[in-house]
C-alpha cells in the first residue's frame, strides 16, 4: 500500500547555474577523430584573382586562405580596419526635399565583442599579410569558451586570453583575440610593444618578434601546439520540496509491526516477514510512537514511479512541526 501527497506549484524549484570543464590537448590529439580541433592560415592574397580550390588550408577541412582571410575581416574586424578602437560610425543627413547625403547609409557591423567596454581590435590589412585562426568544435566548447581560461602554446612561446577577449604574450603583449562564443581563436599579429591599460586597450608600437609577424603567425599554423581551455554548459537543477505535516504519514504498513508476525522462507534463503494475529505491538500504540522516513518516491499521474530519493540515515517524522525533505534533480 502507497500513500501520494501531490506537489504545488511552489514545492517546485528550476534553477540555472554554469558548469565549467577543463581540456588539453597536445600536437596530433589536436586533429585527433575525438577532439577535431581545426588550424587555419588566412593570407590576403592580392596579387592575382582567387581561383576556387587555390591555396587551401586547414588540418581537418580544407579552406581558401583568401576566405578564410575574408571571412574572418568581415566576421570579427569589420569596425575597425581604420582603426584599432573602432572605425568612424557610418552617418548621413537626411534633407527636407528626401534625398540623403553622406559617405555611407549602412550602420556598423556587429563584431561579437565579448564585453561593452571600449573594444581594441587589430587586423593586418597589408598586402599577403597573414593571420592564424584556431578553430574549437562546439561540442567541446559548449555553449562558449571560459573566458580567461585559453591558453596557446608552441615552442617557446605561450599566449593566453586575458578574461576580456584579448590573446596575450607572456609578456603581456597582445598579438589577437578570442571569440569566445564561437570557439575561435585569432592570431592577428607577430607582437606588438604596447602596454594594456584597465579597460583592455592596447598602444600598438613596432614588432616585437624576430622574423616579423609572418614567421610568428605561421607558426602557430604550422607548429606543434597545445590548446588548453575550459567549456561552459547551462545545466539546470530542479529541486522538489517534499513537506510532511505534523499529522500526515504517522501510520506505518510495515508488517513487523504486527503483534504474533513470522517470518517465512521463498526455499531460497530469502526470509519475508507475515503478519500474525494484526494487532499492534504495545510499543507502537503510544502517543509518542513516530515512524521513520527511509525513501522517496516520485510518481506521475498515472501513479507509475519515477525516481526514488534514498536518506543517508532513517528521519524520524515529528509529531509537532513540518518536516521538509529537498530533493535535487541536474539535468
Amino acid at each position: 500500500m502507497s500513500v501520494f501527497k501531490p506537489f504545488i506549484t511552489s514545492d517546485v524549484i528550476v534553477s540555472p547555474f554554469k558548469v565549467n570543464k577543463s581540456f588539453t590537448f597536445t600536437g596530433n590529439e589536436l586533429t585527433g577523430s575525438n577532439v577535431q580541433i581545426d588550424r587555419f592560415f588566412g593570407k590576403n592574397i592580392t596579387a592575382s584573382l582567387w581561383v576556387s580550390g587555390s591555396n587551401t588550408t586547414g588540418y581537418i577541412t580544407s579552406q581558401s586562405q583568401a576566405l578564410v582571410y575574408r571571412s574572418i575581416r568581415e566576421l570579427y574586424y569589420s569596425n575597425y580596419l581604420l582603426g584599432d578602437d573602432g572605425s568612424p560610425a557610418a552617418t548621413a543627413s537626411f534633407n527636407n526635399d528626401g534625398t540623403i547625403t553622406g559617405s555611407a547609409y549602412t550602420p556598423n557591423y556587429y563584431n561579437y565583442l565579448s564585453n561593452t567596454l571600449l573594444p581594441n581590435r587589430y587586423f593586418p590589412t597589408g598586402s599577403d599579410e597573414a593571420i592564424t585562426v584556431i578553430s574549437i568544435p562546439s561540442n567541446l566548447f559548449g555553449e562558449y569558451l571560459k573566458p580567461g581560461s585559453v591558453n596557446i602554446s608552441t615552442g617557446n612561446i605561450f599566449l593566453q586570453d586575458d578574461g576580456l577577449g584579448n590573446l596575450l604574450s607572456s609578456s603581456s603583449i597582445k598579438v589577437g583575440d578570442v571569440i569566445y562564443e564561437h570557439g575561435i581563436v585569432i592570431i592577428t599579429s607577430g607582437g606588438i610593444t604596447g602596454s594594456l591599460n584597465g579597460y583592455g586597450q592596447v598602444n600598438y608600437g613596432t614588432a616585437l618578434y624576430g622574423g616579423g609577424s609572418y614567421s610568428f603567425i605561421s607558426s602557430f599554423y604550422s607548429g606543434s601546439l597545445t590548446c588548453s581551455f575550459e567549456s561552459t554548459v547551462t545545466i539546470y537543477e530542479t529541486q522538489y520540496k517534499c513537506t510532511i505535516r505534523e499529522n500526515e504519514f504517522n501510520f506505518s504498513n510495515n508488517p513487523s509491526l504486527l503483534s504474533g508476525s513470522i517470518s517465512i522462507s521463498n526455499g531460497s534463503g530469502s526470509i519475508f516477514p507475515q503478519p500474525g494475529s494484526g494487532k499492534l505491538n504495545d510499543n507502537v500504540t503510544g502517543s509518542y510512537f513516530s515512524p521513520y522516513i527511509t525513501t522517496v518516491g516520485l510518481y506521475n499521474n498515472n501513479k507509475e514511479l519515477l525516481a526514488v530519493a534514498k536518506l543517508a540515515q532513517p528521519l524520524p517524522i515529528s509529531q509537532v512541526t513540518d518536516t521538509s525533505i529537498l530533493i535535487n534533480f541536474d539535468f
